[in-house]
């Protein structure tokens, strides 16, 4: 069917176009338009549902996205750079001809905002191919010009890195960053490399680059600018910091708000795609009127003068940056336009119907507790569809939920039929239901093929595309960088001072050395290879005293602290090895049941949220009690592994607890639980301070006959009335908020059953226990969907800013939380706001209401009655409201690490971006401490940072007794890492004692003296923490393969290996041959080599006896003194080969005899 399109000056509308639908009509529109068609969205949320739909049914059109800029008109902060990114590289792809068929989809917000003309963008496109000729010179010339940033490891779309003759870029547009190997001017490779581990992934045949801003900073338009900026705003202007920085060349946040500076005049999207076929969405004229009133508010509000100690704002006026009304009808007057709607066509309104309509949903229609219904109304539904010759089809959102769904068809008598891409399933015939994998949020019905969403029968869900991983090990280890004027512990002479990096001459050869202070100016120089002698102290370093460089006092602190934590570890062992003995039910999943109760789960798994269920499935089958830690960042999913647990042990008949440390976080896992548990036989009930009377003790009775099967509370849980008739699994969430005596409760509670402990922000006791193999732990390190970091601004309060955050929120349909750290403070705070956003719905919740009042509050909240939540941090536990997307934080000082952290957690949850704003009064000066805290929030602003969190917690705080709840630990004597190491070594040693093997000797770090430049270039490597962090990665490689893998890695992101870096390599290897043939010092010279035994002997001297005669001409002899020598002329090579020769030997000889 040919859809019409309507003639330049009129708009044809075309009716029966619901959501889902408009996919396959754009599609079909593309195909038979001569030229690119252009559809306008209300919203980013309607373009990314398209462009995720046309994705899949539509493989042979080039579909190119324009998204708007994710700030407000006349902000001070920014859009996403990999936004701009993807603006730019659609503008510049629009100038080159279309390869097939071409669909824009842009939204109302995009499309009415100016844009740099086209002749920024033209020629500024470079095309790359491998085995071409390639300036270096030019290259970095280009990038700069077209706005790309030089950094030492590209992480985000437009950066870039050179070292050597490799070059490491992110261009506009594309998915990954890539990497250029150059050998000279000629481009040998092009790999595209995983932005996380830096690693490549695959290989390029070529790459276009485009700009990745819409202004440049060249001569030309830093002059342009500078003239402009004077004659709008006059000459005394000049002093503002934006003039200021781009004189001198410098980007500041916002800059982008004074485009129309830049050049001599803008375009338009319309301009880029002259003649082009419109389509608009239904509601684009509201969102418009919308859009231009918005536009107009910030202007005037930007026009007034700026308060008391702000930097005033100096607007353009709106047309320079935007379409006015008369602007956007002019534009679309030229323009053969058609307008969607979702409703069937009214009688006698022009248009024309092409028959499509929303599909049912089914989930909604049939009550939770038949929703075996659902199938069977499907079934009737695909049956009478196929009589008609329609093709029915189910839309899954991943593979895994594809299959699930398949099953559950197939176990209700429909007969399923699954297709991988659209090709194969436009071809099916009616009959079978075809299963498919892509988003789509609701069904429709129409002309011949209905469609059906996994949320029409299950209820509703989001998305979460798969993401990259990051190792949960690569993420500890970003917690403990060092840099100069650190605190660091030596194993061996105790606290010093890092000082830096420095080269020193060993003999002739130059070796990277770290340069130690310690007590009275004395230096120690640690070689690079024996870095990991090496711990950091910790970031709580006040009043430290150094050590003495060979004096006494390190060793007896360490001595001491040794005994203590054996004692410790002692403890912890029995603990554990008492809970092992106890038996446990054992529990499985319910067959049949399971996939049913699965496939509600409104997400798709992620791996690491799948590998978490699968530890927590194995504990519970295993018939020993569970005691596992899943610790991921909030609103990763945690809460869907503890439902899991939680079926499985009440389908199998035992009792669950859920204890949680708030009413608020009672009363929402209530509500989640009981969502879920519906339609199965499971009674879920709650018990809190807010459940009361008649209710509290029909719970208490329910638990104790057994009728309640899943009970959420808080520590009233804990009280001595309440009895379990079967407590099988105990679920505790965030147990730092728990009080001593509620902690010691719930150890009493926990024993004999299964425990699962849910945490965001492990707190330093959970951490340790965790690293210290004394209990199991799951790290869930995955982000969600498309979820972006929140975007943590760090701030004296600014009143425009923050009416800023409050209208952007509130225009996008959100809700803002306001927290202030005392009850005292929220009246005058909630005076501030009402004068700043009169308009604004404001509501007010603490500790001091009753039970009853903080209900009704938070019900109305999370109803959506009010704009902003303004509370004291009773929002920090868990609670999940996925409207809320903005959070202003007063006195953010007043709060430590992990509420600060907790509280950022809570917004950013669905598809939007959150803000944070953490505030301080303007006049107030920040504690050194509350500093601190603040930029470490600033560190935290990738996703899935809880480890890094839990790891400057256990520094802030200090690490704490293990056994207690103590907080200040024995941390300060040794430092945190130590303390964790020694109590790792400790519970490693009692256990081989308890196996009768003997415990393994760590105290030794064996020496190499091989005459040879041991380091890594600054030429190779020119960023100092990354050289740092290479060198503490390349001091812990533990076989031969990490060895490889590490080369591997090394020459992929850095280019060929030199010569320093091989002997590195060498070394370390040598060292670990060292441990195992228990050789303490190597030295080698070009007449031979001198190997000193640990405690000068042998494990086994007749077996070395035997091996030195081996040797021809005596060459290898024990000399008096113990030490084994081998004379030998030498060259460099071969130092390095003899040794590993001779170590290797030994070290069969020595584990031949352990063995």
């Amino acid at each position: 069917m040919t859809v019409q399109t309507g003639s330049p000056h009129t708009i044809a509308t075309i009716w029966g176009v619901p959501e889902g639908y408009d996919a396959l009509l754009l599609a079909r529109r593309a195909r038979e338009h001569t030229g690119p068609v252009l559809h306008i969205a209300r919203s980013d949320a309607s373009m990314a549902r398209l462009a995720d739909m046309l994705g899949f049914v539509a493989t042979d059109i080039e579909v190119l996205r324009f998204p708007a800029w994710d700030c407000l008109p006349y902000d001070r902060v920014s859009p996403n750079p990999a936004l701009v990114a993807e603006r730019v590289a659609t503008l510049s792809r629009l100038l080159e001809p279309a390869r097939g068929p071409r669909l824009v989809l842009t939204t109302v917000n995009a499309a009415v905002q100016r844009v740099a003309p086209r002749k920024t963008f033209e020629g500024q496109s470079l095309s790359i191919r491998e085995g071409e000729s390639l300036d270096q010179t030019f290259l970095i010339d280009l990038l700069i010009a077209n706005g790309y940033t030089r950094t030492d490891t590209v992480m985000e779309a437009g950066e870039f890195s050179t070292r050597g003759g490799i070059f490491d870029l992110y261009p506009a547009g594309a998915a990954e960053p890539l990497r250029l190997d150059l050998f000279g001017d000629e481009v040998e490779n092009i790999r595209a490399f995983d932005p996380g581990t830096q690693r490549s992934t695959d290989r390029r045949e070529g790459l276009v680059l485009c700009p990745v801003s819409e202004f440049s900073l060249d001569a030309e338009k830093i002059s342009r600018f500078r003239t402009g900026w004077r004659d709008a705003f006059g000459p005394g202007a000049a002093a503002d910091p934006i003039y200021e920085h781009v004189s001198d060349g410098r980007r500041y946040p916002g800059l982008e708000h004074w485009l129309p500076l830049f050049h001599d005049h803008l375009e338009t999207l319309f301009d880029y795609l002259p003649g082009v076929a419109v389509s608009l969405e239904q509601q684009v004229d509201e969102g418009l009127s919308a859009r231009l009133d918005m536009i107009e508010d910030h202007y005037q509000a930007r026009r007034q003068p700026a308060r008391e100690g702000e930097t005033p704002y100096r607007p353009l006026l709106p047309h320079l940056l935007y379409l006015d009304r008369k602007g956007w009808e002019a534009a679309l007057a030229r323009l053969p336009v058609v307008a969607f709607s979702p409703y069937a066509q009214p009688e006698g309104a022009p248009g024309v119907d092409v028959g499509g309509r929303f599909g049912k949903m089914y989930a909604k229609i049939v009550p939770g507790a038949q929703r075996e219904q659902v199938f069977t109304l499907l079934g009737d539904a695909a049956r009478e569809w196929a009589q008609v010759g329609r093709r029915t089809f189910v839309a899954a959102w991943s593979r895994g939920s594809r299959e699930r769904i398949g099953v559950l068809l197939r176990e209700h008598g429909l007969a399923t039929e699954t297709f991988d891409s659209w090709e194969q399933a436009r071809k099916a015939k009616p009959g079978p239901v075809g299963l498919v994998a892509f988003e789509l949020e609701r069904g429709f019905v129409g002309d011949d093929l209905a469609f059906v969403s996994e949320q029409d029968l299950l209820g509703e869900r989001i998305g979460r595309p798969p993401r990259r991983r990051r190792r949960a090990d690569e993420l500890i280890a970003e917690a403990s960088e060092l840099s100069a004027g650190d605190l660091v512990v030596h194993q061996d002479y105790g606290i010093g001072r890092y000082d830096g990096l420095e080269t020193v001459s060993v003999g002739v050869a130059p070796h990277d050395c770290l340069r130690l202070l310690y007590d009275g100016g004395e230096k120690l120089y640690l070689p690079v290879e024996n870095i990991e002698l090496l711990s950091r102290f910790g970031s709580d370093q006040a009043g430290v005293a150094l050590d003495k460089l060979g004096g006494v006092a390190w060793q007896n602190r360490k001595a001491q602290m040794k005994r203590r934590i054996r004692d410790m570890a002692g403890e912890l062992i029995r603990t554990a090895a008492a809970r092992a003995l106890l038996v446990a039910p054992e529990f499985a999943p319910p067959e049949g049941l399971w996939d049913e109760f699965c496939a509600r789960f409104p997400f798709v798994e992620t791996d690491d949220q799948s590998r978490a269920i699968a530890d927590v499935l194995d504990d519970m089958a295993s018939g020993r009690p569970m005691d596992r830690l899943v610790c991921g960042d909030v609103g990763f999913g945690k809460t869907e592994v503890a439902l899991r647990a939680a079926f499985v042990a009440a389908m199998s008949g035992g009792q669950v607890a859920v204890v949680v440390p708030t009413t608020l976080l009672a009363r929402q896992h209530y509500r989640t639980f009981a969502t879920r548990f519906e339609g199965f036989p499971i009674k879920v009930a709650q018990l809190s301070r807010m459940v009361t009377g008649k209710d509290a003790t029909a719970v208490r009775k329910g638990l104790a006959d057994g009728s309640i099967n899943v009970v959420i509370g808080t520590h009233a849980l804990l009280a001595k009335t309440v009895q379990f008739a079967s407590l099988e699994l105990l679920i505790i969430d965030e147990e730092q908020h728990f009080g001593v005596a509620h902690k010691e409760k719930l150890k009493a509670l926990r024993e004999g059953v299964h425990v699962l402990t849910l945490s965001a922000t492990p707190l330093p006791r959970t951490l340790q226990l965790s690293l210290s193999g004394v209990r199991e732990m799951s790290l869930i390190a995955t982000p969600p969907t498309d979820r972006l970091a929140v975007r943590t601004f760090i701030m004296p309060f600014d009143s425009v800013v923050i009416r800023e955050a409050i209208q952007r929120e509130r225009f996008r349909g959100g809700q803002i939380f306001c927290v202030a750290p005392r009850v005292e403070d929220l009246d005058r705070l909630a005076e501030r706001l009402a004068a700043i956003v009169p308009d604004a719905r404001l509501v007010q919740a603490h500790g001091r209401l009753t039970p009853t009042e903080l209900e009704r509050v938070m019900t109305e909240f999370s109803d959506g009655k009010y704009d902003i939540l303004l509370s004291t941090n009773i929002v920090e536990s868990g609670l999940d409201m996925p409207a809320v997307n903005t959070l202003i934080i007063h006195r953010a000082d007043m709060f430590g690490l992990g509420q600060l952290y907790q509280l950022r957690g809570r917004v950013g949850r669905g598809k939007q971006r959150g803000y944070a704003y953490l505030t301080w009064p303007q006049t107030h000066a920040l504690a050194e401490s509350a500093q601190k805290r603040l930029e470490v929030m600033q560190t935290l602003d990738t996703l899935g940072a809880g480890f890094t969190l839990a790891s400057h917690d256990l520094d802030l705080r200090g690490a704490g007794n293990l056994l207690g709840d103590q907080q200040s630990g024995h941390v300060r004597e040794v430092g945190i890492e130590l303390y964790q190491q020694m109590l790792e070594d400790a519970v490693a040693d009692l256990r081989a004692e308890q196996g009768r093997r003997k415990p393994e000797d760590r105290e030794w770090t064996p020496g190499i003296v091989m005459g040879l430049p041991v380091l890594i270039p600054d030429s190779y490597v020119p960023d100092l923490p990354v050289r740092l962090g290479l060198y503490r990665r390349i001091s812990g490689l533990s076989s031969d393969a990490e060895t490889e893998a590490m080369e591997a890695e090394l020459i992929d992101r850095f280019g060929a290996l030199p010569e320093e870096v091989k002997n590195l390599l060498d070394v370390v290897d040598l060292k670990r041959l060292c441990r195992r043939s228990g050789v303490e010092k190597v030295e080698a010279g070009p007449k031979g080599m001198v190997l000193q035994f640990r405690n000068n002997s042998f494990h086994d001297p007749a077996g070395l006896v035997q091996w030195m005669a081996g040797w021809k001409d005596g060459a290898v002899r024990l000399r008096p003194d113990h030490k084994l020598a081998v004379v030998r002329e030498l060259t460099n090579v071969q130092r390095v080969g003899l040794a590993r020769k001779v170590l290797g030997s030994l070290a069969k000889i020595r584990e031949k005899a352990l063995a």
